[in-house]
């Protein structure tokens, strides 16, 4: 009887831990199914995805095509009047001078063409170029803002140390962005050369502004430019773009915006 109990238990513990697998086997199967239902998506959306991208060039190499097909008619076109042209030369010498004046006309057209395809080509350069210089000048603009920006945290920082009690201000600390090495001579160039000129544009959202002088009259990238409005000093100009006939500058020690016709000059 013992032994029958001892087999019964065995058994049932046999049983506990078979039905224990078999559960954790169904578990992983599940997770197994699962990972599998998600790579199954996941080549399903690639698969849409690439499908979507044959199709899109597809349908530009459809467009391609298109162009090629008209393209090569009108060039079967012109092969047809030119073959045409030649039998009517044979025929009709009255026309052989006709057909040299056609002939000369779509020659100059090429040319016009071509030059127009060269003159567009240069456009776009000198355009792409001008993107390039504007983009640098406004670089050198966000640098100059955000110095000033420093600067002006600097002394507000200073300033309400003198109101909190403190006796003298402190020396002005070094800002973290560095200006550039031609503005550093702007106080030697200017003690050089005496210009005046008056503000011609205003830029107030990138704090830049455009005087009515340039490289012709002597303005240098680095120079600074006081202006004034009467007898009120306004803000300093500091150059970073000189045309022949103006030159570009960003906004310093700023006491009020400054308009167009205000004076500019390198001496006070």
């Amino acid at each position: 009887m013992v032994t029958y109990i001892a087999n019964a238990n065995n058994y049932k513990e046999k049983y506990t831990k078979l039905s224990s697998d078999r559960a954790a086997l169904e578990q992983e199967k599940e997770s197994l199914n699962n990972q599998l239902k998600e790579k199954i998506q996941q080549k399903d959306d690639a698969e849409k995805t690439l499908n979507n991208q044959v199709a899109s060039l597809k349908t530009k190499a459809d467009d391609l095509q298109a162009k090629i097909t008209g393209v090569e008619r009108e060039k079967n076109e012109l092969l047809e009047r030119v073959n045409s042209w030649a039998s009517i030369t044979k025929d009709f010498q009255a026309t052989t001078d006709k057909q040299t004046q056609l002939l000369s006309t779509a020659q100059e057209d090429v040319k016009n063409l071509k030059a127009e395809e060269i003159k567009l080509s240069k456009e776009l350069d000198q355009t792409s170029a001008a993107v390039v210089e504007k983009n640098a000048l406004l670089e050198a603009a966000e640098a100059e803002k955000r110095r000033l920006i420093e600067e002006k945290a600097d002394l507000q920082s200073r300033l309400d140390k003198v109101a909190q009690g403190g006796g003298k201000v402190g020396a002005a600390g070094a800002p973290v962005t560095q200006e550039k090495g031609k503005a550093m001579s702007a106080q030697a160039t200017n003690e050089t050369i005496n210009l005046k000129a008056q503000i011609t544009e205003v830029d107030a959202k990138n704090s830049l502004a455009t005087i009515s002088i340039g490289s012709a009259d002597g303005v240098k990238e680095g120079m600074k430019f006081h202006v004034t409005r009467g007898d009120q000093f306004i803000c300093d100009v500091l150059i970073v773009n000189v045309d022949t006939e103006k030159a570009v500058g960003v906004l310093e020690l700023v006491q009020q915006s400054p308009k167009i016709g205000d004076n500019a000059s390198t001496n006070l």
